[in-house]
């Protein structure tokens, strides 16, 4: 797959994930078959007016390339600002978030911005200005904001937009803002939406929790390529089976041994971006999610949740490869697409 002059083996990204998607979680996908990721949603004023502080926190590591700088908001003038400082920074690509569900601030950003398609446009308009013509520009969406004839015009009308102003990509989620990540994700719109378009690089979001998932969607869509979200949280081998899945290869699970190993991964790089009194915090969460490729996973989800200091995760982990046989990840709830 290709989004403008990035050749990827597999059309298996890393979505952005608030709370989630941060330097550690992506590194550790990287070295597990991750070709391509995304920040979290970051502010546009954070990004444009950030001082050295904000972008020392911003910069790229060697090891985690190509990456696509994530920002939100609704000013044309600062998303046009961030653009330019995340490509000053050495960020691969630049994607514009018009998609996030939630409602920060009381004037329209993410997913809000599909009910004024005007204003979405003239911020398409403005980062691709602003950004040079070798750096590739993709835009998040989703479907509409909710089911209503003039939530499709508006849609339709920036997903034009998109491709009138040069981006390179553009995916979208199967929910609509109005469900939030409540419901099922509409595949069959995004099938429809790739026949009208199979020119255009489009990719899928939405209701990927395993690789055989995201191999379907490829398969029922046509989509060019998926973005892995919560899926990919605690589960960093999912982007390597998802390709094996697609070569028709045997998947390899992970065995407990292995998830040991990238929690030890995980918990150096958290300890390298991270003050030190965060560490454990932020590794409760992970290890917790990590937890139901485990097979004590229920058991193992507590002890993680009762981890309060550097020194618990540590034992966690140290306890965490007693056994040695081969887990599949948990199964995803049935979902019923009649």
């Amino acid at each position: 797959m290709r989004i403008g002059r990035l050749e990827l083996a597999a059309p298996f990204c890393q979505a952005g994930l608030a709370g989630y998607s941060d330097m550690p979680m992506r590194v550790v996908a990287r070295r597990r078959g991750c070709q391509f990721a995304l920040t979290e949603a970051m502010s546009d004023e954070m990004v444009a007016q950030g001082g050295r502080a904000v972008r020392r926190r911003l910069a790229v590591r060697d090891d985690d390339h190509p990456l696509a700088g994530q920002i939100m908001g609704s000013e044309p003038e600062m998303m046009a600002r961030a653009a330019r400082v995340l490509v000053e920074l050495g960020y691969d690509a630049v994607d514009v978030n018009v998609a996030c569900p939630v409602r920060k601030q009381a004037r329209p950003r993410g997913g809000h911005l599909l009910a004024r398609p005007e204003l979405a446009v003239e911020v398409l308009a403005r980062v691709r200005d602003a950004v040079p013509a070798e750096v590739p520009l993709t835009v998040k969406l989703r479907r509409g904001t909710d089911d209503s004839p003039l939530a499709a015009e508006r849609f339709a009308r920036i997903f034009a937009g998109v491709w009138e102003h040069g981006y390179d990509a553009a995916c979208v989620h199967g929910r609509t803002v109005e469900q939030v990540y409540r419901g099922i994700a509409d595949w069959a719109f995004l099938a429809a939406l790739k026949r009208a378009h199979p020119e255009r690089v489009i990719l899928g979001s939405g209701d990927l929790y395993t690789a055989a998932d995201a191999v379907r969607m490829l398969r029922e869509t046509g989509m060019d390529g998926v973005w892995l979200a919560r899926g990919a949280i605690g589960n960093p081998w999912i982007f390597a089976q998802a390709a094996q899945a697609w070569a028709g290869a045997p998947v390899e699970e992970p065995g407990v041994a292995a998830q040991a190993a990238a929690l030890r991964e995980h918990l150096a790089l958290i300890g390298e971006g991270y003050p030190a009194e965060q560490v454990a915090g932020r590794m409760r969460g992970v290890m917790f999610r990590y937890a139901r490729l485990h097979p004590d996973a229920e058991a193992v989800k507590k002890q993680a949740l009762a981890c309060v200091t550097r020194a618990d995760v540590d034992a966690l982990i140290a306890r965490w490869d007693v056994r040695v046989s081969p887990v599949s990840p948990a199964a995803a709830p049935a979902v019923s697409r009649a």
